[in-house]
């Protein structure tokens, strides 16, 4: 296991951080470190969310002015 940590620990770890969240809580707070995760993920690799072509933005933008 990854930094020493045994199985046993693992499972005692889980079970107190759901009795300190809650149930309900841990989906959100496991879909938001996702997206966190994933965002820091496409920030390193440079992948941004600008389209794939740049002119057929720049004619958009000069179109709604």
């Amino acid at each position: 296991m990854p930094l020493g940590i045994s199985p046993v620990q693992l499972l005692i770890l889980l079970v107190i951080i759901l009795l300190i969240f809650g149930a309900k809580r841990l989906p959100e707070i496991g879909r938001g470190l996702g997206s966190s995760v994933r965002e820091f993920r496409d920030g390193i690799s440079g992948v941004e969310d600008a389209p794939s072509d740049p002119e057929a933005e720049t004619k958009k933008t000069s179109e709604e002015a």
